[in-house]
């Protein structure tokens, strides 16, 4: 009570102080009238407290009652606490009597059940991998279920299934020497899916439509190859899987189950090893595409020259569309001159005919020589890069050095492979200029010398 006398006193202390101010505004115009309107206030405000402090009271036995009631739910919660303790205790003990009992009853069973659980995990790991698995599906799940009951204690594998897991073994046993055709889905690289006939060759590959396929273990899928090895290898593929039952002569088979076919299609083909020879590599392509070309165009040229001796040797009438031809109207045209002039043009005649013999072939030699060159430059340009490779990244990553050896190695094989045959068909066709130009010659030769003869006759007689 002291302290609601206090706050009392203080509200009429507040109300005497704001007194002028209410009483300016209500128009207090005398002592009387502010004294009045202070008594005012001064009721107002205790009236104010008194119902604030009923409001405390009957706040505060509704508080008192709440207490009471959590008292009385947390003694009986502490009650079926203890009971709750009491029965995990009595729990405790009987799991432990029934986990004796169930020992005892299992005896052998336990070491059995984890011979079991060890024998069907090895098994799982083998159909996870296994490309029969493509055509049995459904397999993983089931022994996943029963790894999970062997390694539980509430639940024991039934008869049933320890014989579809040896059954499931024998299967894989048998399946893995058979080659069968069965129906599956097939994703391509594209990622798109279609069902074809896919032939399964034991464990070891699967085709469908001549393409080898690998089977995906995380998804359970057969999916065909981004990238098909050599045409021999698809094309025995393709014959395999469309021949009817019986023995096949030839199949390759991957005894690594993916391993070395993987390893195979990153092997670089003919094309690709081409392109790794760079710029150099293909100045030397185009120079052996230059010396096959020229090579064809001296072969047809004198094939037909040398026809055309053939036929003037036959014929003493001389023509112009031979050498031969035009060396003999050479020694009609000058046959009344002396021996010595006679000589000198056709000596002059022959002269002229041999470069149309002899057209495009130091060009040939060239190719042979520089070839062989342009490969060297290769190789020292791909050392080069190779050595910076090593600067930069060190010896750690053979891959970094791969495209420097690569061309330097395709660079001086490309050299070689162009330099060789040039110089084959260089000595081909400087073989039959030669021929043409002795039989040229020869008969050179021979007419001057009959007209050594005739004119020996003649001054004689």
């Amino acid at each position: 009570m002291t302290r609601f006398k206090s706050l009392f006193a203080a509200a009429a202390l507040t109300a005497i102080v704001a007194a002028p101010a209410t009483a300016q505004n209500d128009g207090a115009r005398s002592v009387d009238d502010l004294l009045r309107l202070i008594e005012q206030g001064v009721a107002k405000d205790a009236a104010e407290q008194r119902r604030r402090i009923q409001e405390f009271e009957a706040d505060r036995a509704q508080q008192t009652q709440r207490l009471s009631a959590a008292r009385a739910e947390l003694r009986d919660l502490e009650s079926r606490s203890v009971a709750a303790e009491q029965q995990y205790q009595t729990n405790e003990t009987k799991i432990a009597e029934e986990t004796a009992r169930l020992n005892e009853r299992l005896g052998a069973l336990r070491e059995l059940f984890g011979v079991l659980q060890q024998t069907a995990g090895d098994f799982r790991g083998v159909v996870q991998s296994s490309i029969v698995s493509a055509q049995y599906p459904g397999r993983e799940d089931f022994l996943g279920e029963l790894i999970r009951k062997a390694g539980s204690g509430s639940r024991l594998p039934s008869i049933e299934e320890l014989e579809k897991l040896w059954f499931e073994m024998q299967r894989q046993a048998v399946e893995s020497g058979r080659s069968v055709k069965f129906s599956a889905q097939v994703v391509d690289p594209n990622g798109d899916k279609r069902q074809a006939e896919v032939t399964r060759v034991g464990e070891f590959n699967a085709v469908a439509g001549g393409d080898f396929l690998y089977f995906d273990s995380e998804r359970g899928n057969l999916v065909e190859l981004a990238r098909q090895p050599a045409g021999r290898y698809t094309g025995v593929a393709a014959d395999y899987a469309s021949a009817a039952e019986g023995q096949v002569e030839d199949f390759w088979i991957d005894p690594s189950r993916g391993s070395i076919l993987a390893l195979l299609i990153q092997s670089p083909n003919l094309m690709e090893r081409v392109h790794q020879g760079g710029i150099v590599g293909y100045v030397i392509i185009a120079l052996g595409v230059i010396g096959v070309l020229l090579f064809l165009e001296r072969l047809i040229s004198l094939s037909s020259i040398d026809g055309k001796v053939r036929r003037q040797m036959k014929s003493t009438e001389p023509r112009d569309d031979n050498p031969l031809g035009r060396v003999m109207a050479t020694y009609q045209k000058y046959r009344g001159t002396d021996q010595e002039t006679l000589e000198l043009r056709l000596t002059e005649s022959i002269a002229q005919e041999t470069p149309s013999l002899t057209r495009f072939l130091p060009l040939l030699k060239i190719i042979s020589v520089v070839a062989p060159l342009l490969g060297l430059l290769g190789t020292v340009t791909g050392m080069i890069n190779t050595f910076q490779a090593i600067t930069l990244f060190g010896t750690g990553d053979p891959k970094l050095m791969a495209g420097g050896i690569s061309q330097a190695l395709v660079t001086t094989v490309l050299g070689l492979c162009v330099a060789i045959p040039t110089v084959l068909l260089h000595t081909i066709a400087q073989g039959r200029s030669k021929r043409i130009a002795q039989v040229i010659e020869e008969r050179a030769v021979g007419i001057m010398a009959e007209h050594a003869e005739t004119e020996g006759h003649v001054r004689t007689a």
